[in-house]
């Protein structure tokens, strides 16, 4: 017990753990008080990890809808694209006003979240006086429209230049491109496009469906509205360039629609009886319509630029054209005739049985050759800069024939 005890009251000859870190810290307090020494961070026990800890993911947050009390005092989005805001540019006419709603004045952009007013129809660019259905555009928004174009394009392309675009995309060297369906160039189509331009100078978009039927009116809006140019067009296949002077940091804002409005509701296509003849020769008219032999045999979602085209050519020998849509929405055919009926022209007669039965009318007169040949419209040799050209172009015409026809077959 003495020995125990004396060996416990001596002094042990090595320091004890806390001993060797109280003594380390006043090292370190002594080396940072005369020489401004600091130890490094790994060496402090305060921030030593453990590595083989995985850092936790930042949980996703969850959806909420948008409102207008989420805005926090910001000011709704404001464009400065000098036309009027549509669902749809090539499947809506401004020419063409509703007799009704069929939904409230709601924005499709989201409540108070764009300085424009929903008409029901459009966001018209300037803001009308009366609240008509249809918004009135300034007749200064399409010089502005060109003038704005011009800047962007700057010089035309080269043919070798263009050449070299051209070939970059198409489907052996890229498979990105845009899809132009039945509801034709979208609002929110603008955006896509602009997003394609940020990594390349030009973009494949390619259109099958009913705006297909005017296929110069696709092309007209889609250098309006995006200000770029059509510098190779086969058949549904476009090739839209951005310009020389096209910045991606400077794009035009385009606010996004979060849904999609109902369409207003329009005047009926087929009348009770025909402007200027009775009501039995009307019904006479519709029965021998539906028991004449087809035209062609539509495919859904098919290529059907050539279809004016052989409605004419079929006027030259029958009165009545019918036409099988078989397999196609009901909105679908419905869209076709109206475009018939504008372009061809002709009167439109019924849609039983999913037919699209025309009629040329009393008075109607076969345009010339020249004119008839000229309304066939392709797209011009890669040697001249012009966009579009009215000459003869035989090969391109019987392959927009072929790929037609492919088409219905398919169906």
């Amino acid at each position: 017990m003495l020995l125990l005890n004396r060996l416990s009251r001596e002094k042990p000859p090595y320091p004890t753990l806390l001993s060797r870190y109280l003594s380390s810290a006043s090292a370190s307090s002594k080396l940072h008080d005369q020489y401004s020494f600091m130890p490094p961070p790994s060496l402090s026990p305060q921030n030593h990890q453990n590595p083989n800890s995985t850092p936790k993911k930042k949980q996703k947050p969850l959806y909420r809808p948008p409102s207008s009390l989420d805005r926090n005092g910001k000011k709704p989005t404001h464009s400065d694209l000098p036309f009027d805001f549509r669902y749809s540019y090539t499947e809506s006419s401004q020419s063409v006003r509703p007799i009704g709603l069929r939904e409230p004045k709601y924005s499709p952009f989201g409540p108070d979240r764009l300085d424009r007013a929903w008409t029901g129809v459009c966001a018209p660019v300037v803001e009308p006086k009366l609240k008509f259905v249809d918004g009135s555009e300034n007749p200064n928004l399409e010089e502005k429209r060109r003038w704005w174009r011009e800047q962007i394009q700057g010089q035309p392309l080269t043919n070798a230049e263009r050449k070299i675009l051209v070939e970059s995309c198409q489907r052996h060297k890229t498979k990105k491109q845009i899809n132009l369906g039945r509801d034709g160039l979208t609002h929110n189509m603008l955006n896509d496009i602009h997003n394609h331009w940020k990594h390349a100078e030009a973009v494949r978009i390619k259109c099958l469906g009913v705006p297909t039927v005017d296929m110069k009116n696709v092309c007209t809006q889609l250098e309006d509205k995006t200000f770029g140019k059509i510098i190779h067009r086969h058949c549904g296949l476009l090739v839209l360039y951005r310009g020389r002077n096209y910045h991606p940091k400077k794009r035009p804002v385009i606010p996004l629609m979060m849904w999609r409005p109902h369409e207003p509701i329009y005047p009926k296509l087929i009348k009770t009886t025909i402007e200027g003849l009775s009501i039995e020769e009307t019904k006479e008219m519709r029965k021998k319509g539906l028991a004449v032999p087809a035209l062609t045999k539509l495919a859904k979602n098919g290529y059907y630029a050539s279809l004016v085209p052989m409605v004419r050519d079929a006027f030259l020998v029958n009165e009545l054209v019918r036409i099988d849509c078989q397999g196609l929405p009901k909105s679908d055919y419905k869209k076709i005739g109206c475009k018939l009926r504008d372009l061809v022209p002709c009167i439109l007669v019924t849609f039983e049985k999913e037919q699209i039965v025309v009629w040329r009318g009393k008075d109607y007169k076969p345009p010339e050759y020249g004119q008839s040949f000229a309304d066939r419209e392709c797209f011009d040799d890669p040697e001249s800069n012009e966009e579009y050209s009215k000459e003869s172009c035989s090969s391109d015409e019987s392959n927009d024939h072929q790929d037609f026809y492919s088409s219905s077959d398919e169906e």
